[in-house]
């Protein structure tokens, strides 16, 4: 199972690398407070499998929710001329740091 999992990673991976994809500069905040929400969402949920408690139901719904939440903010920051994309930077960061520490003790814990 987990040999299958590494494949399609890899395979993923590699069809990622070879296909060229161009976001204009406008949108360079959008899609990086996008990815920095969607990286919170994946491991709080890895977090969460870890600890017994993942749903996919609460992973889904967060994992759009905040998306959207952060590319919200950030086009109502430009629309302000606030940065409040830097507001959302600090929010994900913080929460994405905080559960890859959990992680990494859940790991060292266990092994």
């Amino acid at each position: 199972m987990w040999l299958l999992v590494l494949f399609c990673l890899l395979l993923g991976l590699v069809i990622g690398f070879q296909m060229p994809v161009v976001f204009p500069l406008v949108f360079a905040k959008y899609m990086s407070i996008a990815v920095l929400a969607a990286l919170d969402s994946v491991f709080g949920g890895i977090r969460a499998y870890m600890e017994d408690g993942f749903d996919n139901t609460i992973f889904l719904t967060g994992f759009i929710t905040n998306t959207l939440l952060a590319a919200g903010l950030a086009y109502l920051g430009d629309r302000l001329g606030v940065e409040l994309y830097l507001a959302a930077v600090v929010v994900f960061g913080v929460r994405l740091f905080q559960n890859l520490a959990i992680i990494r003790r859940y790991l060292l814990k266990k092994y």
